[in-house]
């Protein structure tokens, strides 16, 4: 008999062993989701080869994929409001509902908006929702869903699992189009996903939506087609525009060709400069997929935002050749740098480099103005360049600062006054 099986137990014993087992259960998820928030706020997900705590919670901890975002979700809140987990461990909250509510929590509304929630259903959970932060009646015909969580967490909150046994499934090998959402009487709550399922052996089943401009050029496609493909199939003339698009990606970011040189380029003066043939060469060795493994032996399954990476760094004398470097994926190549620099070192680089491209923001919005009094463009960067300290200052105020650097007119006109660009 299964040590399962529960047959023999009186009904009184069994009701009482359901309630303490749930209770039970509440105090560890609250528990599992202290771990889950703290390993995530340290990043121990990639010292164990992963890029990210959603895909460590799905590949290491088996979650499913629904399971891990919503454990994702609650555990970043809760450790920004401690709260949270005691409501979860006494049953006054449930992880639906923390999902639902984590995107209106502040510092401000915080415990008054957790005890307001406190013990109410899903429904009523959006009514109180709907009461303290209104919306326009007025509502796009399409809402954009909330910002996902880091790589591939793109279920929206609250709606995990949203989609019926069958539903929207398609026939195998086929497409379905729809044209843009914003046509009169279709009223949507949400954008909805797109699906690639597999339906049978080595068969797809792809839903998308999409808008009039990708439909026209998908008929325009076709009808180009049409003495190769008469029958127009959606799927053939997708395939061919896929391997056109990958052909072109791997010439741009994998110096791909069929007609390498025969000699190499003469080396170039920058040191993080990576040659063409090492560029291919690392890519067929390291399959492209992140390299970084685990003292475990499990390596990193990223196969997105993949980098070149130079083991020996360059600024300890690495070179680009094929011994020294490596695909790595963007939080690995992170990772490794701060291990060898310091994760202070490397805050400060990254902040400082975040500061540089505000000020680069603020310069490059100066230029179509420039441009359109009828400034050079050499002249318009030069005297954008000037803006760069200006991050903060308005628009009006950084066109005025730049104008102010030139001598004379610009060409074409007798006198310019900063009402020419307000």
């Amino acid at each position: 008999m299964s040590s399962y099986s529960l047959s023999h137990l009186s009904d009184s014993v069994l009701l009482r062993d359901l309630a303490a087992l749930v209770s039970q259960d509440r105090v560890t998820t609250a528990a599992l989701l202290a771990h889950l928030a703290e390993v995530d706020a340290r990043k121990l997900y990639l010292p164990a080869a992963y890029p990210s705590m959603y895909a460590y919670c799905v590949g290491e901890l088996k979650l499913s994929e629904e399971s891990a975002f919503k454990r994702i979700r609650v555990a970043r809140a809760a450790r920004r409001f401690p709260a949270i987990f005691d409501a979860l461990a006494e049953g006054r909250l449930y992880l639906s509902g923390v999902v639902m509510l984590a995107p209106y929590l502040s510092p401000e509304n915080a415990d008054e908006l957790l005890a307001a929630a406190a013990c109410k259903s899903k429904p009523e959970i959006e009514q109180l929702l709907a009461e303290r932060f209104p919306r326009s009646e007025m509502m796009a015909w399409v809402q954009a869903p909330p910002p996902p969580l880091p790589s591939s967490d793109q279920l929206s909150p609250g709606t995990v699992g949203s989609d019926g046994p069958g539903a929207g499934q398609l026939a195998p090998g086929t497409v379905r189009l729809e044209g843009d959402l914003s046509a009169p009487g279709r009223m949507e709550t949400a954008a909805p996903r797109s699906r690639v399922a597999p339906v049978a052996p080595e068969r797809y089943a792809l839903q998308v939506m999409i808008g009039k401009g990708t439909h026209d050029k998908l008929r325009y496609a076709q009808a180009l087609l049409s003495h190769q493909l008469p029958a127009g199939e959606i799927a053939e003339v997708l395939d061919r525009a896929l391997d056109a698009l990958i052909a072109q990606l791997e010439r741009r970011k994998l110096a791909a060709t069929t007609r390498p040189r025969p000699q190499p380029r003469r080396s170039s003066a920058d040191p993080r400069h990576i040659p063409a043939e090492v560029k291919r060469a690392v890519w067929e060795r390291d399959g492209g997929q992140c390299t970084f493994m685990s003292e475990a032996g499990h390596r990193c399954p990223a196969r997105t935002l993949l980098e070149f990476d130079h083991i020996d760094e360059v600024a300890r004398g690495g070179r680009g050749t094929v011994a020294n470097v490596r695909l790595a994926c963007r939080a690995h190549n992170q990772y490794a740098a701060a291990c060898t620099f310091g994760t202070g070192f490397m805050s400060h680089k990254r902040q400082e480099a975040q500061e540089a491209a505000e000020r680069a923001g603020a310069a490059a919005e100066v230029i179509p103005w420039l441009r359109a009094l009828g400034f050079r463009a050499d002249e318009a960067r030069r005297a954008a360049a000037a803006c760069e300290s200006l991050a903060e200052a308005p628009l009006e105020e950084r066109v005025r600062v730049a104008l102010s650097c030139f001598a004379k007119p610009p060409r074409g006109r007798s006198a310019w006054s900063p009402q020419a660009v307000t």
